[in-house]
């Protein structure tokens, strides 16, 4: 696997930060997937969308085909995620979607995963050993702490250094412990998506 090497991050950065929208869970249906496209931590560039399988197995297909068609694509430089799981147990596999996208993949969330609990509700849905190489594909969890000495975030990286990966975060969490483009794009697709 080849590590993309920031040699300078600038301050204006173009992110893509990308998460799910409200979904009844354990059903049959489709969630809404938002992506945000920031400048750094500061200003909001554009944003696309997609639709995915509610406990499917479509993410990261569905995921890369949003930022590949987009028309901020070339601009991108780093891919944010929610976590690693949309729609329920929709898992994103961040090497695929490394690969597919060309893109450094950065997960984030605000609680360290507790595999176990994963591991035991993926048994009940099918392909759940794909499901589960796919979250281990992720590799460690990682902490690190964003705006302040108290804020902190867990992460898991493809394709992007570890130094780099903690730079570009604080770097872009100007508003609060996660960065501006996964706040945001949470605001926007919980807003659209209400049930």
């Amino acid at each position: 696997m080849s590590y993309k090497k920031f040699r300078v991050i600038k301050p204006e950065i173009r992110v893509l930060g990308v998460d799910d929208g409200v979904f009844i869970p354990h059903t049959k249906g489709s969630a809404l997937v938002v992506g945000v496209v920031f400048r750094g931590g500061y200003w909001l560039d554009g944003l696309m969308r997609t639709r995915i399988e509610v406990d499917g197995f479509d993410a990261t297909d569905k995921i890369a085909s949003m930022i590949i068609s987009s028309p901020h694509y070339k601009q991108l430089r780093v891919i944010m995620l929610n976590g690693i799981t949309f729609a329920g147990f929709n898992v994103v596999d961040i090497k695929a979607l490394n690969k597919k996208t060309k893109l450094p993949i950065i997960t984030v969330t605000r609680e360290k995963p507790i595999f176990a609990e994963i591991r035991r509700a993926l048994k009940n849905l099918p392909k759940s050993e794909e499901r589960w190489e796919a979250i281990l594909n992720a590799g460690e969890t990682l902490e690190v702490f964003t705006r302040t000495e108290r804020e902190k975030v867990y992460f898991q990286f493809s394709g992007i250094l570890e130094e780099d990966a903690k730079r570009i975060l604080k770097l872009t969490s100007t508003r609060s412990s996660v960065p501006e483009a996964l706040r945001v794009a949470h605001l926007i697709a919980s807003g659209i998506s209400a049930v």
